[in-house]
């Protein structure tokens, strides 16, 4: 248990640089007190004392803003940022060192006892108000954007954004570099950036247009001269 604390506090220094000391942590960090709840939850579900492990989780909740079922598997390093909103389901499974934002959601699409929430790999990075919602794996080093909504697989080191969500990026992650959330596109930039591309094509194509138009004009004219001269 104990170790699991010391890995917990490693993974809030290691990914939030706002962070300045363990206190800090201790008092200040809602990731970090609804990971102390699931822990103690978890472990009294795994040995069958189902409603206590669901009242401790409620606990948690209520103090936390953050839902995790004590049924549900995390790993190593795991780390919550702001928190507020997160909801994480019973049959959810979460690799080691994967970060999730506020607001994200870990959900089930069907009503039926067995498998229904997603399965995250290892140093998977989830934005804020992203929702996966099914019993499917988003692979090793995948990247979410923030309000995406998630329902089919996702490769391992993809980036998905937009609704439903989309692959916008694969490949091999590059060596010695961390998956961090300032990594993930921006879909709204990306959104005016197109808007940009295809306004600058407006204006050639009008330009090309007008001059076109100045031709033809002066052509005419000059047409139009014998005509005046003969009058």
């Amino acid at each position: 248990m104990f170790s699991n604390v010391k890995e917990d506090l490693k993974a809030v220094f290691e990914r939030d640089p706002a962070v300045r000391n363990v206190f800090e942590i201790v008092l200040c960090y809602p990731g970090f007190h609804a990971m102390l709840f699931y822990r103690l939850s978890h472990k009294l579900w795994t040995h069958k004392f189902f409603l206590l492990g669901r009242f401790i989780s409620h606990l948690g909740r209520f103090f936390t803003g953050i839902e995790i079922h004590p049924g549900a598997l995390i790993g190593h390093g795991f780390f919550i940022d702001h928190g507020m909103g997160v909801v994480i389901g019973e049959t959810a499974e979460i690799g080691d060192n994967c970060t999730l934002y506020h607001q994200v959601t870990l959900g089930g699409t069907s009503w039926a006892k067995e498998k229904r929430h997603p399965t995250l790999g290892n140093n998977v990075v989830v934005g804020s108000g992203a929702k996966i919602l099914g019993p499917f794996k988003v692979g090793d080093n995948a990247k979410i954007g923030s309000n995406s909504v998630v329902v089919k697989e996702v490769p391992k080191n993809a980036t998905v954004v937009g609704v439903p969500g989309r692959m916008v990026a694969s490949g091999e992650k590059p060596a010695g570099v961390d998956l961090q959330h300032g990594d993930l596109p921006d879909p709204v930039a990306k959104a005016v950036s197109c808007m940009l591309d295809q306004l600058h094509s407006l204006e050639a194509k009008v330009a090309s247009l007008t001059s076109e138009q100045h031709r033809l004009q002066t052509e005419l004219e000059v047409l139009r001269q014998p005509e005046a001269v003969e009058e």
